[in-house]
């Protein structure tokens, strides 16, 4: 993969699209294994090419292959399980996600046979451009983890839940490497919830400091990829929930800016699609040098279609705090985060990812 395009780039997404008409019917109809997988194999080759075709230098394989963003990648950790309970999960605006629950059932570790290896490998069998994959961040195994799920009597000592946390992503850091993966982007949204003041309470409720939290997640960032080789990239999206265009979580990101920016990670995808990301100010800590930010002021959760002298203007705003050869343009978050999808068409899909590329070449002249 030496003669393909190396990150980072002006113009990029998130990760998630909307999934092939007949990947979303064979899981209707409960296929699953080998006829599931023969059908995922024929359908992402196209959502491939529909993103070379508009122009992209990065490409995923949509996440076709999986029902969420962060479950399926975390079910198929050693001993950390995703237990279906009847009636609903979690809130968000309006709807309630499937009643699907993480658990821990012993020591934490990343099987060397991850599926998601595979998964990577096929991006880059079908493109020309740098295959990306998008995998949960470290506090997304602890975020949402209810601690009578916790079965592995040492990891009440969350230090050492952490600790295990830690390694279990240095190594998913090195097996991605090993496979040929040079930009993985692993996804830690948590961030964003705890500057929500209705999430915070509820961490403090359960005997958590939201703000001792931010920074022992910044912290398992931090050394999960500090070791990774020099020619691989991390990216890291944050957002504040995206289930069937809703939200479940509001707030700048003032309270954890300054964490974010400290994890090392290379590219920053930052949710600015409407007033509950809160103002650009917290960009002004982003440190001088190679760092990117990619704010996402182009929405997923509509059709409408932003122009591009809006983009470029809120592009001239962001360059006010950082500087503009450290920022980017993507769309605020994936387009179909969960196999349920957002509220949009795959030609609107397909019409913000050419909006994406069109400002990157207006405002950089490159992509």
């Amino acid at each position: 993969m030496t003669d393909r395009p190396t990150p980072p780039f002006r113009a990029d997404h998130v990760g998630s699209l909307l999934r092939p008409q007949a990947v979303a019917e064979a899981r209707a109809q409960g296929l699953t294994g080998a006829e599931l997988k023969a059908i995922e194999d024929a359908e992402i080759p196209a959502l491939i090419a529909m993103q070379e075709e508009v122009g992209l230098k990065a490409v995923t394989d949509g996440e076709a292959r999986r029902a969420f963003w962060h479950y399926d990648f975390m079910g198929m950790l050693t001993n950390y399980e995703i237990e279906e309970d009847e009636g609903e999960g979690f809130s968000f605006q309006g709807v309630k996600t499937p009643g699907v629950f993480p658990a821990v059932n012993g020591p934490l570790d990343f099987p060397e046979d991850h599926p998601m290896l595979d998964h990577f490998r096929f991006v880059a069998e079908h493109s020309t451009v740098c295959p990306k994959i998008s995998i949960p961040g470290p506090s997304c195994l602890h975020f949402r983890l209810d601690p009578a799920r916790v079965r592995h009597k040492p990891y009440e000592d969350l230090e050492m839940l952490f600790a295990d946390i830690t390694r279990t992503y240095q190594k998913a850091v090195t097996a991605f490497h090993a496979a040929g993966c040079r930009y993985l982007q692993m996804d830690d949204i948590f961030f964003a919830y705890l500057c929500d003041p209705k999430h915070r309470a509820e961490k403090e409720q359960a005997g958590l400091d939201p703000d001792w939290l931010i920074g022992k997640y910044a912290e398992m960032m931090r050394n999960a990829i500090a070791d990774r080789p020099t020619d691989m990239l991390i990216g890291m999206h944050m957002c504040r929930g995206n289930f069937q265009s809703t939200h479940a979580a509001t707030g700048a990101y003032d309270l954890a800016a300054e964490a974010i920016f400290s994890t090392g990670v290379d590219i920053f995808f930052m949710e600015y699609d409407t007033d509950r990301a809160g103002g650009l100010e917290p960009l002004r800590l982003l440190p001088r040098g190679k760092q990117r930010v990619m704010p996402g002021f182009i929405t997923t959760k509509s059709a409408e279609l932003e122009t591009v002298d809006w983009v470029k203007s809120k592009i001239e705003e962001a360059s006010k705090y950082a500087d503009i050869d450290q920022l980017g343009i993507a769309p605020q978050c994936g387009f179909a985060s969960t196999e349920h999808g957002n509220a949009i068409t795959p030609d609107d899909q397909r019409r913000k990812l050419e909006l994406v590329v069109r400002c990157a070449e207006e405002i950089w002249g490159e992509v």
